[in-house]
């Protein structure tokens, strides 16, 4: 069994390689700030992270968005408006 997908009692444990120390220590910064341990920080933002839209195409998601967005017709004003 993979020691990343590891079954515990929670859920799952996940192992994160490879991530900068510097990205590390202001994600442990931010976390001791707001009074929480890094691991419940981190867990609540994938939680987050994972409940949102996936955007696979920036454009098309804007199309999508300015379709939902009722027209307004604008009067041409002249100039001696």
């Amino acid at each position: 069994m993979d020691t990343a997908t590891a079954p515990t009692k929670r859920g799952t444990t996940l192992t994160i390689r490879g991530l900068d120390v510097a990205i590390i220590e202001r994600l442990k910064n931010h976390a001791r700030a707001r009074g929480r341990s890094l691991e419940a920080d981190l867990r609540d933002l994938l939680t987050y992270a994972s409940g949102q839209p996936l955007v696979v195409d920036p454009l098309e998601e804007a199309d999508r968005i300015a379709a939902m967005t009722p027209r307004v017709s604008v009067a041409h004003r002249g100039a001696d408006a």
